[in-house]
């Protein structure tokens, strides 16, 4: 029961740290060592986002609809919500922020995180037996 709702904490969380990450400024903020001068590192970033936001979201959401749904249409569902909210980032990304531009290339590197993101969990729960 814990573990549940720590995982539903963290998915949360991301969603949130998601969101800010792709909404909010960051000229002029001086990132120091920090920066990267690496072509397109933006991509990669975005894959990451989404390829956590599928795990942590399986991981919070599959007691909840294993009564209502299969393993196998839960984690479907999941990755359909990330692909979405990842379209929907960026159109807000377009249309609502100064300083960012939606880009059809991120909401690519969204949906490809998702995607590798059901991978693994597939993976990972068929070997265990409980995704078939």
């Amino acid at each position: 029961m814990l573990k549940g709702l720590l995982y539903k904490i963290l998915f949360i969380s991301w969603i949130v740290f998601v969101t800010f990450s792709s909404l909010f400024s960051f000229k002029g903020v001086q990132m120091g060592s920090f920066a990267f001068n690496v072509p397109h590192v933006d991509k990669l970033v975005h894959f990451i986002f989404y390829f956590i936001m599928v795990i942590l979201g399986f991981l919070a959401l599959r007691n909840d609809f294993k009564h209502r749904f299969s393993l196998k249409r839960t984690l479907l569902w999941i990755v359909l919500f990330s692909i979405i909210y990842g379209i929907i980032i960026e159109v807000l990304q377009y249309t609502i922020t100064v300083d960012r531009q939606g880009d059809i290339l991120d909401a690519l590197a969204n949906s490809l995180g998702a995607f590798m993101g059901l991978l693994l969990v597939k993976s990972t729960k068929y070997r265990d037996g409980s995704l078939k």
